[in-house]
């Protein structure tokens, strides 16, 4: 396997040169039942951004972390309920139930000693904040920014270009 240099400058191009929803055009109606399905209102907009933001950094994925970033911001999140996002464990900018969903996401996607990733007690953690439709809808948005975690990794689109046009 080869590795990068620290000091190695990283190209603003994308790996794959044509974007991969005029190859398979199919996605946008996938990508828009994903966009509906996460903003119906069950869960705010900005526990959905913070727990795809925290996706983005968890698999490292500059891509999503700066995309995501950008759609707190103009949110209005403030910048340290942003940047602690990364440490949300010990920060003091997040509710219970902001908590509950970044603990859901970080559970999803990192193997766990015990085997089990999402526990019973994380799920009843949970449950306690989001009713049935919400944590459902919670389910749906870490589901979401899963399907398009192997875009960011494999075609690596370019960071900080529009959400509709990052291979140019």
């Amino acid at each position: 396997m080869e590795t990068r240099s620290i000091t190695a400058e990283v190209p603003m191009l994308p790996r794959m040169s044509e974007n991969p929803a005029e190859l398979v055009p199919e996605l946008a109606e996938v990508s828009s039942a994903l966009f509906k399905v996460t903003g119906n209102r069950s869960v705010p907009r900005s526990t959905i951004s913070l727990i795809q933001l925290r996706a983005g950094q968890i698999v490292g994925s500059t891509y999503l972390t700066v995309l995501h970033t950008g759609f707190l911001h103009k949110a209005g999140e403030s910048e340290e309920r942003i940047t602690s996002v990364a440490s949300w464990q010990d920060s003091p900018y997040f509710t219970g139930a902001e908590r509950a969903a970044l603990a859901l996401v970080e559970a999803v996607l990192q193997p766990s000693a015990d085997g089990e990733r999402v526990s019973d007690e994380l799920y009843a953690q949970a449950a306690e904040h989001y009713e049935a439709k919400a944590l459902a809808t919670l389910m749906f948005a870490i589901g979401q920014v899963n399907f398009f975690i192997p875009v960011a990794l494999i075609a690596k689109p370019v960071p900080g270009r529009s959400f509709t046009d990052p291979w140019k």
